[in-house]
């Protein structure tokens, strides 16, 4: 495994990153959060109403264009479709507490007496050091949830440090991406690719099939996809290093943990990620690529 500096091994970094996802993202699941937008006026047929002013909402009343730019691998008209009404509906302010009261009764009813546990408080004090030594510049996601308020439960401290590190390592992926020359679909094409996920999956990111097309020609063009959409030995040395440059970005605020801090929080986390993941709540197939990459 590739070693960084202050010594924190890739292989750690996206282990980290594995166990705490599921923990940030029972914000676009959980029938709590759900209600809770639901109660904003916010449908909830499907995931996405709720899912761009949750996720954006710690940017401000920012417009489709900004969250397209932030939120990278989406289509823009999708975005727009949801971002537009989403500050009519309610101001980011409204959509951030409410986000918050969700993610607080889902944590209830997920991890049960275990929500006031020595355990839970100790993972949460350990994930907030690193997300307090998360350095923001460059990063506009990681940089709008760390400048909200800390919570003052410990499972909602674990909760918004979780969102911050995984914001962090997402703006970071953003970087990579752009540095391999990937363009947002040819990003999710190139990790189709590569087995990550189904290409019906990625379909939830509102691209037309014209436009998945373009984008795999331009990839085949460049020798990194077959014409049956498989990556090609260059296409999976490309993604090898757009991870490993991920992990890189993604070190440092883990490198604020000594060793032993570190090998302390995966061995805590492993009961809370079993939870989530036992709840049923998370989809067993996602665009992120857990667990395949």
């Amino acid at each position: 495994m590739v070693e960084h500096d202050g010594g924190m091994e890739s292989g750690r970094v996206r282990q980290l990153w594995h166990l705490l996802e599921p923990l940030h993202a029972v914000l676009y699941y959980a029938p709590e959060v759900l209600e809770e937008a639901a109660a904003l006026g916010y449908g909830t047929e499907e995931r996405w109403p709720s899912y761009f002013p949750y996720r954006a909402a710690p940017l401000g009343p920012v417009g489709a264009r900004s969250v397209a730019s932030a939120f990278y691998s989406f289509s823009p008209r999708m975005v727009a479709e949801h971002i537009d009404p989403a500050w009519k509906i309610a101001s980011p302010e409204v959509v951030v507490r409410a986000r918050e009261r969700g993610v607080d009764r889902a944590y209830r009813a997920i991890f049960g007496d275990r929500t006031g546990s020595p355990e839970l408080a100790e993972v949460a004090a350990l994930v907030r050091r690193a997300a307090e030594a998360a350095n923001t510049a460059g990063r506009p996601l990681a940089a709008a949830n760390a400048a909200l308020d800390w919570p003052g439960a410990p499972h909602l401290q674990l909760w918004h440090a979780a969102t911050i590190l995984r914001e962090h390592r997402g703006d970071g992926h953003i970087a990579a991406l752009m540095v391999a020359g990937l363009d947002p679909v040819e990003s999710l094409v190139s990790f189709a690719a590569i087995g990550a996920a189904s290409v019906e999956r990625f379909e939830s990111r509102g691209w037309s099939a014209g436009e998945w097309q373009s984008a795999r020609d331009r990839l085949i063009a460049r020798g990194l996809v077959d014409a049956d959409g498989t990556a090609t030995e260059a296409g999976r040395e490309l993604r090898r290093t757009v991870e490993e440059h991920t992990d890189q970005l993604a070190a440092a605020p883990w490198q604020s943990l000594t060793g032993e801090e570190v090998d302390r929080l995966v061995e805590l986390l492993g009961e809370f990620w079993v939870a989530v993941l036992s709840s049923g709540l998370l989809p067993s197939e996602t665009t992120l690529g857990i667990g395949k990459v």
